[in-house]
């Protein structure tokens, strides 16, 4: 037997399987669809979400005299926290302001040495 006529014997015997099952052939993509969801919620949606909880829990609760890191890699201890912007002090006497949101990370009392 050649190639093509099993692809026609399988092609005739499609609508005969079909018939047979009723309408549970045309449910298995939405079933497929509604795993494949399932799936790329549990290992990307909902993990960003909670990292995303956990770093407004950590914007929430800067105070002064925080020590921090900011997302450009710049470390320095929190001297005035407002509404939408932080002073960080990086070096004695340099004084920057920056976003809240720049900040990713809060460290440990005493990781900065001062000068």
């Amino acid at each position: 037997m050649s190639l093509t006529t099993i692809a026609t014997l399988a092609l005739q015997a499609a609508p005969a399987a079909g018939g047979a099952q009723g309408g549970a052939l045309g449910l298995s993509p939405l079933i497929m669809m509604a795993v494949l969801f399932g799936i790329f919620y549990f290992m990307m949606i909902r993990p960003q979400m909670k990292r995303q909880k956990e770093h407004r829990a950590l914007l929430s609760a800067l105070a002064k005299g925080d020590e921090v890191v900011m997302s450009g890699g710049l470390a320095g201890r929190i001297e005035d926290v407002g509404e939408s912007f932080v002073r960080v002090e990086i070096a004695p006497g340099t004084v920057v302001q920056v976003q809240k949101s720049a900040i990713t990370q809060v460290l440990p009392k005493g990781s900065l040495k001062k000068s």
